[in-house]
């Protein structure tokens, strides 16, 4: 094994990470070799230097400090950076407490900007280049993250099985929380009975029934995923509402309303003017679509690498500027809203009915996938309680509204 130590660069076995510039020039030798002891606790002193400013600490007092029980994990992170993080606590290399407070003190204080890691460069050159996103490659996070088992999300979702960010405003527990998002979206869209509305992204299909229950309207839905399909369909009683197993790309007809809530982040930013596009060509030039989607502060590409590989396969979530550019000559904005902070609190209930539900899963999913979800959840809590993800709703018409649009909140 080869570590190199020059500068702010630490490099073991060829992979490169860059540890920023506020370490002492005491504390870097040129070359260190032999001694893994030695080495771990040197890239320890480092990494906890870096983590300062968020009062953060392997090993430390606090509830969010990581506990490491394999001294391996500091090599991993500097050579594979969040996937090594990852992939070690999924294999119980470290713990932690309170793994959101772990990853909120982290994203609050920008440390993962002054860490730079060579896989995640990586990632981001590949999905510059190619188009990951095709309707060939669509149905693969289908297959790897929502067809995991609906058993799972029966026990970890409110009832309707709405898997996207509650509304909490006036909400006290979960259910109620995704029926005022769901009054919240098709409020906004103005739903009129009779309309006929397509939902892209329609999950289970609990948001289709709920707008064909209470807005007396016929609603088409689509999906990736065909365990999702199949139990939408199952469930859909007499309602006017039909579930389709397809992509985006491939919907006909003419709609009044449409809606996409939470799928957008599978779009990719090489498709995001034509999914616009095609959305504009199913809507009536009265028509108005609502847009619900995490995003982000800053325009990039690429997806994180342990997400991608265990989450969301080729997800990328987009920021603001990136969707208004995908706008321009398809629709006119009518709204903006953002309720980021709620999906930290939608994540945290959906944590905490999975481990209660767990003694009943335990059966069907072994003990990785337990810490590999957990990982999920709680990072993801994390990241939102510290502002680096959103949730925005855009409402968006055709043509634009003939007179002025007021959106409920």
């Amino acid at each position: 094994m080869r570590i190199i130590m020059r500068g702010n660069t630490v490099a073991l076995n060829g992979f490169a990470c860059d540890m920023g510039n506020s370490f002492p020039v005491s504390l870097m030798p040129l070359s260190v070799g032999g001694d893994m002891s030695m080495l771990n606790k040197i890239i320890k002193q480092r990494l906890n230097h870096k983590l300062a400013p968020a009062s953060v600490c392997f090993d430390g007092p606090n509830i969010w400090d990581p506990q490491v029980y394999n001294p391996g994990l500091y090599r991993r992170i500097i050579t594979q950076g969040t996937l090594g993080l990852g992939e070690a606590y999924m294999e119980g290399w470290w713990e932690c407490e309170a793994l959101d407070q772990f990853f909120y003190r982290l994203l609050l204080h920008d440390i993962d900007k002054n860490i730079k890691f060579p896989l995640v460069m990586w990632r981001k050159w590949w999905a510059r280049l190619f188009n990951l996103q095709t309707v060939q490659r669509a149905f693969i996070v289908g297959r790897r993250h929502y067809d995991v088992g609906n058993d799972l999300y029966k026990r970890m979702l409110d009832p309707l099985m709405i898997y996207s960010c509650g509304y909490w405003q006036r909400a006290e527990n979960l259910a109620d929380a995704q029926v005022a998002k769901l009054r919240l979206v098709f409020d906004k869209l103005q739903l009129q009975p009779g309309m006929r509305v397509l939902d892209i992204g329609c999950g289970w299909g609990g948001a289709a029934r709920f707008a064909a229950q209470h807005y007396g309207v016929e609603v088409v839905g689509v999906s990736i995923s065909q365990q999702q399909v199949d139990l939408a369909n199952a469930q859909k009683d007499d309602l006017p509402v039909n579930y389709l197993f397809q992509d985006y790309r491939d919907l006909q007809g003419r709609f009044d309303r449409a809606y996409s809530i939470g799928m957008f982040e599978h779009v990719g930013h090489k498709n995001y003017h034509d999914y616009l596009a095609k959305i504009s060509s199913l809507l009536v030039d009265d028509g108005l679509f609502l847009l619900h989607t995490i995003g982000k502060n800053n325009s990039s590409i690429g997806n994180d690498p342990w997400v991608d590989r265990y989450i969301f396969p080729n997800g990328v979530l987009p920021s603001m500027q990136q969707i208004a550019a995908s706008c321009e000559g398809l629709f006119v904005v009518e709204d903006i809203h953002n309720f980021g902070p709620d999906y930290d609190t939608t994540l945290m209930a959906w944590y905490n009915n999975f481990i209660q539900s767990w003694p009943q899963l335990e059966d069907r999913y072994d003990p990785l996938f337990k810490r590999m979800w957990e990982y999920y959840l709680l990072s993801f809590a994390g990241v939102f309680r510290a502002r680096d993800l959103q949730v925005w709703q855009w409402v968006l018409s055709p043509k634009g509204l003939a007179s002025s649009y007021s959106a409920p909140r």
